[in-house]
């Protein structure tokens, strides 16, 4: 780590800090000298990352759908701590089952969480950054890139977050505001760790992917590649680094070319996958809160 990726004297806003990246992130930013902002739906587990980071972290309850909650909890931050640095539109959830098994609050509650959410935290917390000259990173997917079956709502709401992000950049650049979009692979988190033991079709159809959507990255190297940049402002973050290949590629997966393959790979997984959903009886992790909001991604 190089002095310039400290944060000593700024600030950052995490959504979805409760666990998994956001938590991590939360405490990397502290450890780099920076002070943090937990936002998030489980209070029990915020005000426990916020005793273990001390005075340099303080946290509040919001769900990302509800815009008056998030606002409040944005304003509030910038007052406790006097300023926004940074923002990590972290929250987000998915989903079991294929669209036409979905139910419609579920496929409308992801959407709302993943895409609403993120454009609720951008408009609230621009007009502090706008103080600071600061920026966004909007936690978008490898999904973006390759949209997969039975994930219908998830890879949707990410590729608009993406969308989203940059055209949010283009609006607050005259601001000396920078935003940028992070694509994370599958991370070994409590929602992916989760999904592989309640559908035993997506961890196949995860193997049979093409590389570089087949592979697992360590929450440690999410976290690290996360802070980096932020503490570059950089438009783009992959997490890990082969995940550009994806981005480059995109037009390919989703080709004529491509679809045969696809057909052939994933295809089959699909009737047992939504035997699966079915005969769990949800179509959620069990580590998404009960709440009306957020897990982290």
């Amino acid at each position: 780590m190089t002095a310039t990726e400290r944060f000593d004297g700024q600030v950052a806003l995490v959504t979805g800090a409760a666990r998994g990246i956001g938590a991590g992130v939360a405490r990397g930013y502290v450890e780099r000298g920076g002070r943090v902002a937990l936002v998030g739906l489980e209070p029990d587990r915020l005000a426990a990352l916020a005793d273990e980071l001390g005075p340099a972290a303080a946290w509040w309850e919001a769900d990302v759908r509800d815009s008056a909650s998030l606002k409040a909890a944005i304003d509030a931050a910038a007052t406790h701590f006097g300023r926004l640095d940074h923002v990590l539109a972290n929250a987000g959830i998915a989903s079991y089952g294929t669209v036409r098994q979905t139910e419609d609050a579920t496929f409308e509650r992801v959407v709302d969480i993943n895409l609403n959410g993120v454009f609720r935290t951008l408009k609230h917390a621009i007009p502090h950054l706008e103080r600071t000259r600061g920026y966004a990173l909007v936690v978008s997917s490898l999904a973006a890139f390759t949209p997969a079956a039975g994930l219908g709502a998830y890879t949707a709401s990410k590729a608009g977050a993406e969308n989203l992000a940059v055209a949010t950049r283009q609006e607050v650049a005259h601001l000396g505001i920078t935003v940028g979009s992070c694509h994370p692979g599958w991370v070994d988190t409590d929602i992916v760790r989760g999904a592989e033991d309640d559908l035993p079709s997506f961890k196949q159809a995860r193997q049979r992917m093409p590389w570089p959507a087949n592979g697992t990255a360590d929450v440690d190297l999410a976290v690290q590649l996360i802070l980096r940049g932020m503490a570059r402002r950089k438009t783009r973050v992959y997490v890990p680094g082969k995940v550009a290949a994806a981005a480059w590629s995109k037009a390919f997966v989703t080709s004529k070319a491509a679809w045969p393959y696809l057909r052939r790979v994933v295809g089959p997984l699909v009737p047992q996958m939504e035997r699966e959903v079915e005969a769990l009886g949800r179509q959620h992790s069990n580590h998404v809160p009960t709440g009306r909001g957020t897990a982290t991604s």
